[in-house]
């Protein structure tokens, strides 16, 4: 992973990712996609599946499509000064990206299994998302996506050219959905325990971005997808802004209850910091900090 030095002056970018949950036999395993190696967004890194919010997401069709309405939504994104119709958006695209990303369809109602089958088949003769669920009668289902957390990248990006307000959702996978890559923006599909995807972080065996290292820190604390789903239900989903400085040459990424972050309550458990060293982004303690 290479450091970017460039300061970005664009405002960021909507953005919903899923963060994909299921219990195994050791307990909760997450989902990881890795993304193209030629990718201009962290080429060859794992990440949860999602994309930008896009203009499509946001039609008033999709206010009568929804199980809830877009005051509902607004109010479980907890962003007062985001509109209604952009709040409800977040949630199309998160449903949208899951399918894109990884051929995981969410969103389903498990009692309109016909009208879910030809959404299926749509899809699969080539119509895009849009398409295949405006063309057919199926509500889609909100309420298994819950918001967990929401990421704002700052102007010092570090790993990217691009700045993203990204909206993270967690959801439990249905057991009869099955995540495979599309070998044009991933080339993988990894369904891992997050402890053993920090391990594998750590002996070089994959490559992790900041926001997925601390997510899976966070998550590493959960022995269940229950667990996960109900802490989402029982607070209001933090808003983490790292704040990036250089001590020593070194580029240091600060978030939330770090003594040099301007927001002193931690959003989340583990190490306050990230520090760039040997081209990857370390805790100052080494992987202790990680899975402690």
């Amino acid at each position: 992973m290479e450091l970017n030095t460039e300061l970005l002056t664009t405002p960021p970018l909507d953005a919903a990712t899923v963060v994909m949950l299921r219990d195994g036999p050791g307990g909760l395993q997450v989902l990881l996609m890795r993304r193209h190696q030629a990718s201009n967004v962290l080429g060859g890194v794992y990440v949860f599946p999602g994309g930008k919010l896009d203009p499509e997401d946001q039609q008033p069709v999709w206010q009568q499509r929804l199980s809830q309405d877009s005051a509902t939504l607004h109010q479980r994104l907890n962003e007062p000064e985001l509109a209604k119709e952009r709040a409800a958006g977040l949630f199309v695209a998160a449903m949208r990206e899951a399918y894109e990303e990884c051929r995981v369809l969410l969103g389903c109602d498990p009692h309109q299994t016909a009208a879910t089958g030809q959404v299926l088949q749509a899809l699969r003769h080539g119509q895009n998302w849009h398409q295949a669920f405006q063309s057919h009668d199926l509500r889609l289902l909100t309420e298994p996506l819950v918001p967990w957390c929401r990421w704002i990248t700052p102007r010092q990006a570090s790993v990217t050219n691009k700045r993203f307000d990204t909206r993270f959702f967690v959801t439990q996978v249905p057991n009869d959905q099955l995540a495979e890559h599309d070998n044009h923006e991933a080339t993988e599909a990894l369904w891992i325990q997050p402890r053993h995807a920090l391990q594998r972080y750590w002996d070089r065996e994959i490559e992790l971005a900041p926001p997925q290292i601390m997510s899976l820190v966070h998550l590493s604390r959960h022995p269940h997808a229950h667990s996960v789903i109900a802490e989402a239900q029982n607070r209001c989903p933090p808003v983490i802004e790292p704040e990036p400085f250089d001590q020593d040459g070194i580029r240091t990424i600060c978030y939330p209850g770090d003594p040099r972050h301007s927001v002193k309550q931690a959003a989340f458990p583990g190490p306050s910091r990230l520090m760039f060293k040997n081209k990857r982004f370390e805790p100052e303690s080494g992987l202790a900090a990680l899975l402690d």
